[in-house]
């Protein structure tokens, strides 16, 4: 569930959170407008376009912060006053929804969905949680769930990864919250936050590990390469982001355990209770297996690419074709596809999964990521994500190594926030090149830094596709989202300065 009324959520609430509650949501009805109504005000000097974008922009990021309406209706009316005011066509506006990363959450909202239905993410959980040492602590659980994501998401999309383990993370969830705090809503246990945003976020960090691993690794390199004529191989890439990958991941695992602390941290007796559980499952249903079945069709399909890549080459014509052809959307509606005709009874012709089951996916959350989408393209087509880099850079006229490198980072890292991270490196790499080489500074470190820093934002539902994808779980409340998220930016940022101004070189590059 994308968002809760303050009705839905008041018996979950002691009464000063209630108060805050009230008084949070009451404050966005009139700062959003207000936020709005001062940026277009404060910024005369901008081309109409962009000072009609910038003031819905900031009506909607208040909006959503205070959530003063749902969520998806805040994203849904900003797309619609883009359109009111001129910003954009309404058919280029909510052209957006047509992309596959859309077809990407619908086919792995659907295969999750018939997950839940016939109980293959308890099986997964169990299988997790059953690891040595792991079903005994929440500490470990959520490391351990955030490896195992981070690998994962090095070979397969970050936003993929995050749709297919969801209902796995919701399983164990589901397994512990009674050892965590029995009795509570498992959507307002803190272990439930940290083990969706470590989720989310791993994914994110994983994904930069491989230049396969994120859309804006391969769109960053790209863009190195046609502006300076270096090229970063696969295995040079891997051995420049590990450190750095590594890293990142050891200050998430601290930053999101101390702000996220879990109710306990031992679990008497969880360990008996999972292998008791484990064994009483039996053999697998004609559903479960079916599930299975399309479950690994499309991690099979969405791997495919990364090993194309791997033993052909990535400028081999055969990968292209892969890659042109093996779209993650493709895949995810071709898999969701086959729980319609995988059957559990043939004779009384009932399959894995009805339409009817199908439909109550989270759909809010595909409306929320396909507006992040449409806003992300409206600021690079407007101009006013360049503009935004461009006066950063002005204003805090920065020269060396370092300081075009923090630049480059801390920009990609505020425009990932408001749009996609392949808006993000798209805009802001093909900015910093120039501007380095401009001042006399080898452009390449700051711009690796860029696309590192495109994958990060985590303040935001919309900044992420794994942000959104978590979001929707009802078990991240929008505070906590961005008191972790802001924090991790700001520390993630030091991490990839220093990781990529030390590494880079070691790699022989920059």
């Amino acid at each position: 569930m994308t968002y809760r009324t303050l009705d839905e959520i008041r018996e979950t609430l002691s009464p000063a959170e209630e108060r805050f509650e009230r008084a949070r949501r009451t404050a966005g009805l009139w700062l959003a407008p207000l936020a709005g109504l001062g940026v277009y005000l404060a910024t005369p000097g901008l081309p109409d376009a962009q000072r009609k974008l910038a003031a819905v922009l900031a009506l909607v990021i208040v909006a959503w912060i205070t959530e003063a309406v749902p969520i998806p209706v805040t994203a849904a009316l900003g797309l619609a006053l883009c359109a009111l005011l001129g910003v954009a066509p309404a058919a280029e506006v909510f052209g957006a929804f047509a992309s596959p990363t859309i077809f990407l959450f619908i086919g792995g909202f659907v295969i999750a969905e018939a997950m839940m239905r016939h109980g293959l993410h308890r099986r997964f959980a169990f299988w997790i949680l059953s690891l040595p040492g792991v079903a005994g602590s929440t500490y470990r659980t959520v490391i351990a769930f955030g490896l195992a994501t981070m690998a994962l998401s090095a070979f397969i999309s970050n936003t993929a990864t995050t749709a297919m383990l969801l209902p796995i993370a919701l399983g164990v969830v589901a397994t512990l919250s009674g050892f965590v705090a029995g009795g509570t809503d498992p959507r307002r246990l803190r272990f439930a936050t940290a083990i969706m945003l470590m989720l989310a976020y791993s994914a994110s960090i994983g994904g930069l590990l491989t230049p396969i691993g994120s859309p804006p690794n391969l769109i960053g390199r790209g863009l190195i390469e046609d502006a300076t004529g270096t090229r970063i191989p696969f295995f040079t890439w891997v051995v420049m982001a590990a450190p750095i990958v590594l890293a990142m991941f050891a200050v998430l695992s601290v930053v999101l355990l101390w702000l996220n602390r879990p109710e306990t941290r031992r679990i008497e007796g969880a360990g008996a209770y999972v292998a008791t559980e484990r064994a009483g499952l039996g053999r697998m249903s004609a559903g479960e297996r079916n599930t299975l079945i399309a479950f690994g069709v499309a991690v099979a399909l969405w791997i495919t690419p990364g090993v194309v890549a791997l033993v052909a080459g990535e400028e081999s014509a055969v990968y292209r074709a892969v890659l042109a052809r093996v779209d993650e959307g493709v895949v995810a509606i071709v898999a969701a596809a086959l729980l319609f005709v995988l059957p559990v009874d043939w004779r009384a012709r009932r399959f894995t999964l009805t339409w009817n089951e199908a439909v109550r996916i989270d759909w809010g959350t595909i409306l929320l990521f396909g507006a992040g989408i449409a806003l992300g393209k409206l600021l690079s087509e407007t101009g006013l994500a360049e503009t935004m880099g461009r006066n950063a850079a002005a204003l805090l006229g920065v020269s060396s190594l370092l300081g075009l490198t923090l630049l480059a980072t801390l920009v990609a890292i505020v425009i990932s926030e408001t749009t996609s991270n392949t808006a993000s490196v798209g805009v802001v790499v093909p900015i910093i090149l120039p501007i380095a080489t401009a001042a006399g500074v080898e452009p390449l470190v700051p711009a690796l830094a860029a696309v590192f820093g495109a994958s990060f934002g985590f303040m935001l539902p919309v900044s992420t596709p794994p942000n959104a994808i978590v979001y929707g779980s009802g078990m991240v409340p929008i505070t906590r989202m961005v008191r972790s998220g802001l924090v991790f930016d700001l520390i993630g940022a030091i991490v990839i300065v220093a990781g990529v101004m030390l590494m880079a070189p070691a790699a022989g590059l920059g």
